[in-house]
């Protein structure tokens, strides 16, 4: 289990703009990954700014929940209390494909204990839509690391993101700054800090 305070600038990119930066920059890594979101029926969790999910790797698998921070350090950017238990990865596959055929199940670790104490109906989570991601891990300025997605959503639509998590949010605006004017890259509201399980309902189609 781990239990984090996450910091991130998040921005939707043009698609020849995240070409450039995948160039651009020496990849660390590269891998792809499968998001599954849970929910109420009536969007209990998305009442209360959160959400839940079980990631897939090829290999393994982990339960998170993504909750308001009480005490954010700054304002600026996106900034989430983040609990993670790990899964064997037939374990996880069992619960989505459970849930998709609309069976009860229940999360248990630290996942399910925070859920069991604040919800009451915890029991009745289901999987509303899912996301599936390529992900490459970069080597940015001042030796920041970045993150850029390439998304597909149930309805075929496809997105490109820049993600900057650090705990300083001072370097992730510095970094931020190089990028956006080297690359030219315009924030506005519909592009920014924009949470993946969001375009994941708005894209989900009929599943």
């Amino acid at each position: 289990m781990s239990k984090n305070n996450e910091i991130e600038a998040k921005i939707i990119l043009p698609e020849q703009v995240y070409q450039q930066l995948c160039g651009d920059f020496n990849i660390k890594t590269c891998f792809t990954q499968e998001n599954y979101y849970f929910d109420t029926n009536n969007g209990l969790l998305k009442d209360n700014n959160i959400s839940c999910r079980i990631r897939l790797f090829d290999n393994s698998a982990e339960q998170t929940l993504k909750v308001p921070h009480q005490n954010p350090v700054q304002q600026k950017f996106h900034e989430a209390t983040e609990i993670n238990d790990s899964l064997p990865l037939e374990q996880a596959q069992n619960l989505i494909k459970q849930s998709a055929q609309r069976q009860e199940i229940s999360f248990s670790g630290n996942v399910g204990h925070f859920l069991q104490s604040h919800f009451a109906a915890a029991s009745q989570l289901h999987l509303q839509t899912y996301s599936k991601t390529k992900r490459i891990l970069a080597v940015g300025p001042q030796d920041c690391e970045l993150t850029f997605d390439k998304s597909q959503y149930p309805d075929g639509y496809q997105d490109y993101e820049l993600e900057i998590e650090n705990p300083d949010p001072e370097l992730i605006k510095a970094v931020l700054a190089k990028l956006k004017d080297k690359y030219h890259i315009v924030q506005n509201f519909s592009n920014t800090n924009q949470a993946k399980i969001a375009r994941a309902f708005k894209h989900r189609g009929k599943m």
